[in-house]
């Protein structure tokens, strides 16, 4: 089966069905992207099996990773299936799973620190303790939200995402903390942490405000961005818990496969296990 050249107007009804199946807005216009992308790519030739196929190996040899070209032909594999075209799909490309994770993308707990340090420096009370939220709950950026004055009050949030709901618990020194904060900005409920105009803090300005400690933290700029806390926190809890079904279901993942991503040590941890276990003579 063939069909004629993607329209934009298929990409848009594209994205609201996927906002109308609760998937997160940046996730529906990540998948319209790379609809967008393969659109452009297949102009003139239709889609069929053939074409999607084609597009998988263009991609491989522009140079992207794996993993990136998975995540875009993830997009695409989902509007053929909404488009009822199952048949072009393609199959994603095979990875081992690794064994430990870049040093130069791992954020450690001494950096973290600095980050922190490096907002109070600069008398960013806010961004101070949205790290340290992110940090020391495990939630995502978009998650900030449920982090209420009501819920710093219960000492829990809970959390509705992706058509889950999960309990998320503040700990007494964050929640000393937030509440002081919320007390002398004068916010009795509703979202935390917010814009002057009152509404939520977009991730965008999350990640723009924090890779602007990089220099005064002296921490390397790939190295800083939300999600990486988020690791922190599941790296700093495995190694205490070594209970990787808890840490699923408090990072709120589906899959287990999905949290031993977050768990796995840095090149120079592997490397250190592997040399005490003194098997060369």
């Amino acid at each position: 089966m063939k069909k004629e050249n993607i329209s934009e107007k298929s990409i848009s009804d594209f994205r609201n069905y996927l906002r109308s199946e609760e998937k997160s807005k940046p996730t529906a216009e990540k998948y319209a992207r790379d609809v967008r992308a393969f659109a452009a790519f297949s102009a003139g030739r239709g889609i069929s099996k053939k074409t999607v196929a084609d597009y998988k190996e263009y991609l491989l040899g522009r140079g992207y990773a794996a993993r990136s070209v998975n995540s875009m032909l993830a997009g695409v594999n989902a509007f053929l299936s909404y488009s009822g075209l199952n048949e072009c799909r393609v199959k994603t490309v095979r990875l081992q799973r690794q064994a430990y994770c870049p040093e130069e993308r791992e954020l450690t707990r001494a950096e973290y620190i600095r980050l922190c340090r490096a907002a109070g420096n600069k008398r960013n009370e806010r961004l101070n303790l949205i790290i340290q939220t992110i940090c020391g709950t495990g939630i995502r950026v978009g998650e900030l939200k449920y982090i209420t004055a009501e819920a710093v009050r219960r000492g829990e949030a809970v959390v509705s995402l992706k058509g889950k709901t999960r309990t998320v618990f503040i700990v007494r020194e964050l929640q000393k903390k937030l509440l002081g904060y919320a007390a002398r900005r004068k916010i009795k409920n509703g979202c935390i942490f917010i814009t002057r105009t009152g509404k939520p803090l977009s991730r965008t300005n999350i990640w723009r405000e924090m890779k602007s400690l990089c220099a005064a933290a002296g921490v390397k700029p790939e190295k800083v961005f939300p999600h990486n806390l988020r690791h922190l926190f599941a790296r700093t809890f495995y190694s205490l818990e070594k209970d990787i079904a808890k840490l699923a279901d408090i990072l709120g993942h589906s899959s287990i496969n999905t949290t031993r991503i977050y768990i796995i040590s840095t090149g120079a941890e592997h490397r250190r296990k592997m040399e005490n276990m003194r098997l060369i003579i």
